[in-house]
């Protein structure tokens, strides 16, 4: 991203070159330890759902069709025993404030058998929406929050299939220095077979620059993160300015059809550090290891 040398540096713009020269999973020589890590938000209590909002297609926002969500045993579970058939009714549950600029940390494991009548490309298919519209405002049919997705696949046993990889209902990202159109591509992880637990983080810089790490190594990177495209259905018109740049919005967890586990999902807010680049680089240097 030589490009930006170029460029008046403005704190977003330094941090985004900051971040993009740093070596990945290793310090550099702008980290500095005396500046504190914020204490994380546990946006998952291990207890409760009640500062999440269920939305479920086919079903009004709030409405959480067959405990499709619930909490058992400290783990926020997806779950369809209650289902005769999946019929598409794709699932979210957000959390129900927004934030712009943090790092997201998930810690999840697919396991038993997908539902009945879910589509091939979901099995161990799930994901961490980012920057998404407010549950509030999605309609009854819709499929997807218009958001950025941190897609999440499990291995089969065999055959490689990356995690963290990118989807975009209803967005567009910059990905390699040009606009990227297509709707999903894929990280450069391992990976991930069986029914083990995975962390994945997600480093989120407003509208300039978006990482997904795991094991403290970058498996995929983009920036410039608007609302643009297709791959979302019955939605709000006015809930999609097309072009329009997304600084922040909800967080969601998803559920396509597999069931899933997390146990951990929290959040380290970095809006303090915004403006300074150099105190939030080296926060995440110290988180991101």
């Amino acid at each position: 991203m030589s490009n930006y040398i170029q460029m008046k540096l403005t704190p977003i713009l330094l941090s985004l070159f900051m971040l993009s020269t740093m070596s990945c999973g290793m310090n550099s020589h702008i980290d500095n330890p005396s500046v504190k890590v914020p204490v994380p938000i546990q946006l998952f209590n291990g207890k409760d759902m009640n500062d999440w909002t269920p939305k479920i297609r086919l079903h009004e926002t709030g409405e959480n069709y067959a405990q499709t969500f619930r909490v058992e045993d400290g783990l926020l579970k997806v779950r369809y025993d209650g289902y005769d058939e999946f019929k598409q009714q794709y699932g979210h549950i957000a959390y129900n404030k927004p934030f712009g600029h943090y790092i997201l940390r998930v810690e999840y494991r697919f396991v038993g058998e997908q539902a009945k009548g879910g589509e091939g490309w979901a099995w161990r298919n799930s994901g961490a929406m980012l920057h998404g519209q407010s549950p509030q405002s999605m309609l009854k049919d819709q499929d997807f929050p218009i958001s950025i997705e941190g897609q999440f696949l499990g291995g089969d046993g065999t055959s490689e299939r990356t995690t963290s990889n990118l989807c975009t209902p209803g967005t567009h990202v910059h990905y390699m220095n040009e606009l990227f159109t297509p709707h999903c591509t894929s990280s450069t992880s391992k990976t991930y077979h069986g029914d083990e637990w995975v962390t994945a983080d997600f480093v989120v810089l407003g509208d300039s620059i978006i990482r997904h790490v795991l094991e403290g190594k970058t498996v995929l990177e983009y920036t410039k993160p608007q609302v643009g495209g297709g791959n979302v259905s019955s939605f709000d018109k006015q809930a999609k300015p097309d072009g329009k740049a997304l600084a922040e919005g909800y967080i969601y967890l998803q559920s396509e059809s597999h069931p899933i586990d997390f146990r951990k999902v929290e959040l380290y807010d970095l809006s303090a550090y915004k403006e300074s680049p150099e105190k939030l680089n080296s926060i995440i240097q110290q988180i991101i290891k």
